[in-house]
Order: C-alpha cells, then structure tokens, then sequence
C-alpha cells in the first residue's frame, strides 16, 4: 500500500505489483483471462506477473494486446478483447490509460452486471473511481490495500481525515499517514532518531493503527498487510458520494505479497 522505510538495501523498498494474491482469488480452473497492456517498462511487468500467476492457478490466457503509451484511443484493443472470449478482461495499465480503457469498456459493454465478461484492473484508486462515476465504472473489480469504510478503524481515520479536507482519503494519503505514525511512534519508543535503533524496533513491533490490518515491516523494507479485493459499486447501490466500493475478498499480507526469499534482496542472501 505505501512505500516502506529503506533500508541501506538499494531497491529492497521498491513498491511492486501487490496483485498475485488478487489474481488467484480470481482464478479458478478454465478461467479465461485477456491481457491489455501498456507498451512500457510498468504494464511489462504486470503483464510478466499475471503470466507467472494465472497459469499455474488453472487460469488460461486466452490473449494479450499491447497498446502505446499514453493512449486515448482504445477501441480496436477491447473490441479485441471482447471478441477473445475472455471471462475476464484485465487492464495491465495505470492512470489515464486505464480511465479510458474503463470509459470505453463501458461503451462496448464489457464489465457491465450480467455480462458474461468481467473488467479487472490492476492499478486503480478510489479517487479514479470518484472522477469516472459509477455509471462508467461500476462492475469493475480492482483491488487497494485501504478503503474509508473496511471497519469501524477506516471509519474513524476517514472522518477524521474529511473533517480536515473535505474529501474521504485514497490509499496512498492514508498510507503516509501510518508510514509517518509508525515512525513517530518507533522514534517515541526510542527516545531519540537513531535511524539503526529506529528501524530496529519498526521492524520489531507489528504496525497497529486505523489504516491497516496485520501490518508488519519486514527485514527487506517491505510491508505486509492485508488487501483487498473490491468490486465498484452500480449506481443504485450507493448510499452516497463515497460509498463506491462492494467487498468482494481480503487477501493475507503473506498472499498478497512476494515472499521474503523470493525477493532477491542482495543484502539479505548475504547475511
């Protein structure tokens, strides 16, 4: 959900695609999966993960398409898509790419309730949600490590957060706010910023706030904790401006997230 505290390890911190665990959720044996991917270094390696992930969960990738980057002009990649058969239509791409690859999957009437293909995309945010509106959007599923209304913690920080901006709070604000609180807390603690002591005792002591869930910082810079798998709400389902997301899923952080020993981080294979 947020980029962990470095260590001295160059790239152990590195924030990487947190879907696997989502991906498997929704794989059963026989599931079709369409790959539209952006044509740089970011949608490669999405699509690499989903390669590494959908086959041996008995999915099958029925086709993948790579359009350039930036795109405003999507038609041809998902009228392609929506001729593969696919049951679902993943969106390897991020920002703009994947608001219009959402806008025009919409058009065409991929991801709609009761259709027989479903939209997933890999990285979104509530805040894209917001800017698309249910009526573009809802069906599609996508998966964030924080959303305001999970439980009565989220609840409480996304209040509190509203009292003071006017607005709920994405995943990433709410993410620096208890990367920060951890710190301050370990600091507290130790009586003092010693960044060895320090880190020390963020990684010693679970991460306990109303952000995350089963958080821990691992000795590679990484923070675990659980995520989830949500589903956009349909217009008719929303209670109001914010209530855009259905619970579809949590995923454990030690599912969601690569494994210690498959990180190949130097500093770790040579302790």
């Amino acid at each position: 959900m947020r980029a962990s505290p470095r260590t001295s390890c160059s790239g152990c911190g590195t924030p990487t695609p947190t879907w696997g665990g989502v991906g498997r959720r929704l794989t059963t044996p026989g599931t079709r999966w369409f790959l539209l991917t952006a044509d740089y270094a970011f949608g490669h390696q999405f699509e690499a993960d989903a390669l590494g992930i959908i086959p041996p969960a008995g999915g099958v990738v029925a086709g993948s398409v790579r359009h350039p980057f930036p795109s405003t002009d999507l038609s041809a990649y998902l009228l392609q898509a929506q001729a593969s058969g696919a049951d679902i239509v993943a969106l390897a791409n991020a920002g703009a790419d994947t608001v219009n690859s959402i806008k025009t999957a919409a058009e065409f009437g991929i991801g709609r309730k009761g259709g027989r293909q479903r939209l997933v995309a890999f990285y979104l945010s509530v805040l894209d949600i917001k800017g698309l509106g249910l009526p573009a959007a809802g069906g599609t599923l996508l998966s964030e490590g924080f959303y305001w209304d999970i439980d009565d913690g989220t609840r409480r920080f996304a209040e509190r957060f509203r009292a003071r901006h006017g607005a709920m709070p994405s995943q990433n604000q709410a993410g620096l706010y208890s990367a920060t609180l951890h710190y301050l807390k370990s600091v507290a603690a130790e009586g003092g910023k010693d960044p060895e002591a320090v880190m020390r005792r963020m990684r010693r002591v679970p991460i306990q706030d109303d952000v995350v869930r089963n958080a821990r910082l691992r000795p590679d810079g990484r923070m675990v904790h659980d995520w989830y798998v949500f589903e956009v709400k349909q217009p008719a389902e929303s209670r109001g401006p914010w209530d855009l997301y259905r619970l579809v899923d949590t995923v454990p952080g030690d599912q969601a997230f690569r494994s210690l020993d498959a990180g190949g981080c130097p500093r770790l294979l040579n302790e």
